[in-house]
C-alpha cells in the first residue's frame, strides 16, 4: 500500500503543476491574439449614431463591463476566481450568451463522440496487432499494413474522405450536424435514430486513425513477448499453449495502456478538426468560432476544458496502469 501511495502521489503532484501552467497559458495566450473583439461589439452597438461622443461612450461601456481596462493580472484574477465557479464570463462572438452556457451545450457531444471512437480504435487496434503477431498469415501480411496506410492520414484528411465517399457520393449517412435541422432535442426515437445516424461518420473517421498505430505497437511488443524465455520455457514444461498467450498479450498490454494515455492527447486535437469538418456542435466548432470572432472568453474556455479533460483522462490510465502492473509497486518499495 505504501508503493501506491508513493506513485500516486507523485503522479497527482505533477498533474497539478501541469494544471497550474495549462491555466496560466490558457488565460494569457488567447489574449495576446491580434484585433479588438469589444470594436466590433461596440460597433454593432452604436450603428446608426453619427455623434463621435456617444460612439465613444457605448465603446467605454463595453470595455468597462468586460473589464479589459483593467491590469491584466487583475484580469486574471477575476478570470480564476469566476473560473473556479464555473463563470467564465460573457461572450464576445455570441453576446450576451455566457460562456459557460455555451460551453455546457457543446462539451456533452464532443465526450460522446471522442472517448468511445478513442477506446474503440485502441481495442481493435490492439486486438489487430495481437492477432497479427501470433496468428501472422493474411493479418499480418496485409490486413495491418492497410490499417497502418490509414492512420498515417490526418485526422482531417479522413474526415474528408469519409464526407465525400459515404456522404456525398455514397449517401448513407448525414453529412453535418449531430441531428437533424427540423428536429428538437427530446427523446423520441426519431430524433435518436438521427442523433445515431449523424454520429456514424465523425466517429469511425477518429476510430480508423487510430487502429493502426495501436496495432503495430501492440504486433511488436506481442513479438517480443511470444520469443521470450519464460514462453519457451513454459512451453517446454508442457503447459497449454492457449494459457501461455493469455500471459504474453497481459504483459504485452501494459506498455499499450500507456499508449492509451498518449492517444487521448494526440487525438483530442485531431478529433477537434473532425468536428469542425462534419459542423458536428462539439468544443472543436465552438472552439473554432471563438477564433474566428476572436472571442478570447469563450476560447480561454475552451481550450481550458480541453486540457482538464486530456490531464484527467491521462490521469485515470496512470491509475489503472498502476493497479494492473505489479511491478510499479514493487519500483516504489525499493
Amino acid at each position: 500500500m505504501k508503493g501506491y501511495k508513493k506513485y500516486y502521489g507523485q503522479k497527482i503532484l505533477w498533474y497539478l503543476v501541469t494544471l497550474v501552467f495549462a491555466v496560466v497559458l490558457n488565460f494569457a495566450l488567447p489574449r495576446m491574439m491580434p484585433g479588438d473583439p469589444v470594436s466590433a461589439l461596440a460597433g454593432q452597438a452604436a450603428q446608426g449614431m453619427t455623434d463621435a461622443q456617444a460612439i465613444k461612450k457605448v465603446y467605454d461601456e463595453y470595455i468597462e463591463k468586460f473589464g479589459i481596462n483593467k491590469p491584466m493580472i487583475v484580469q486574471f484574477g477575476l478570470w480564476l476566481k469566476g473560473a473556479v465557479r464555473g463563470d467564465f464570463g460573457v461572450s464576445f462572438s455570441q453576446y450576451p450568451r455566457t460562456v459557460a452556457d455555451i460551453v455546457a451545450s457543446s462539451v456533452g457531444w464532443t465526450l460522446a463522440l471522442q472517448l468511445p471512437a478513442i477506446l474503440v480504435g485502441w481495442l481493435l487496434g490492439n486486438l489487430l496487432g495481437a492477432v497479427a503477431a501470433y496468428m501472422k498469415g493474411v493479418f499480418d501480411k496485409a490486413i495491418l499494413p492497410v490499417f497502418l496506410f490509414i492512420s498515417n492520414i490526418p485526422a482531417f484528411g479522413m474526415s474528408v474522405i469519409m464526407l465525400l465517399i459515404f456522404g456525398l457520393q455514397l449517401g448513407w449517412a448525414p453529412t453535418s450536424g449531430a441531428y437533424g435541422f427540423d428536429l428538437i432535442p427530446n427523446m423520441s426515437w426519431t430524433f435518436i435514430r438521427s442523433v445515431i445516424a449523424h454520429y456514424q461518420l465523425p466517429f469511425w473517421s477518429i476510430v480508423l486513425v487510430t487502429i493502426g498505430g495501436q496495432a503495430i505497437g501492440m504486433r511488436s511488443m506481442s513479438i517480443y513477448e511470444l520469443n521470450a524465455d519464460y514462453v519457451k520455457y513454459s512451453r517446454f514444461l508442457g503447459i497449454k499453449d492457449r494459457k501461455i498467450v493469455g500471459y504474453v498479450f497481459r504483459n504485452a498490454m501494459l506498455p499499450q495502456v500507456t499508449g492509451l494515455a498518449m492517444s487521448i492527447g494526440t487525438m483530442m486535437a485531431g478529433a477537434l478538426v473532425s468536428e469542425i469538418v462534419f459542423s458536428y456542435p462539439g468544443l472543436g466548432t465552438v472552439l473554432m468560432s471563438s477564433i474566428k470572432g476572436n472571442d478570447y472568453p469563450l476560447l480561454s474556455a475552451c481550450t481550458l476544458i480541453i486540457t482538464i479533460m486530456v490531464l484527467l483522462a491521462n490521469l485515470f490510465v496512470e491509475i489503472i496502469y498502476g493497479i494492473i502492473d505489479p511491478r510499479v509497486k514493487a519500483a516504489q518499495q525499493d
